[in-house]
């Protein structure tokens, strides 16, 4: 389905998303998938079945209704857990593993960090570093931390 009107978003009784088709058929369970979920969230997410079958592609977010933005922005959030690192605390110890203490958007965490393998560079600046149970966070822009921030990271880098 390639038509992004054709189809519309709602919950059932259970609280699952439900995508109605341009024939009016009903599909329980679908998800929003993000193509690039860090590089270019706005763009390309696609709605896929319970069995993983694609039903609808939204080539970027800001063409959609409203009503529809916001079922799909709900999802989205609840599926996607990925704290964006405003500011390292502290470090326990800077060989690995080690403890990190950062503020997050979502508030203050401690994690470890297994191994600078761990701390993945992305195009544009972006770090994604995984913890020791596989949680991802995020650093959007390494310039934008604070001097304290940025001299702890770079032990790692």
């Amino acid at each position: 389905m390639s038509e992004m009107n054709a189809f519309h978003l709602q919950h059932d009784a259970f609280g699952r998303l439900l995508l109605i088709d341009a024939e009016g058929v009903a599909h329980e369970n679908v998800v929003p998938v993000r193509a690039h979920p860090i590089t270019a969230p706005l763009e390309g997410i696609s709605i896929l079945s319970q069995d993983g079958h694609e039903l609808a592609w939204i080539p970027h977010l800001d063409t959609v209704a409203p009503t529809l933005r916001a079922a799909l922005d709900e999802a989205l959030a609840s599926r996607e857990f990925m704290p964006e690192i405003e500011r390292l605390v502290r470090v326990s110890s800077f060989a690995t593993p080690s403890t990190w203490t950062v503020q997050t958007n979502r508030g203050e965490a401690s994690f470890v960090l297994k191994g600078e393998e761990d701390i993945r560079r992305l195009p544009g600046g972006i770090l994604l570093i995984a913890d020791a149970h596989g949680i991802q966070f995020l650093v959007r822009d390494v310039m934008a931390l604070d001097r304290h921030s940025r001299k702890l990271l770079d032990r790692f880098l």
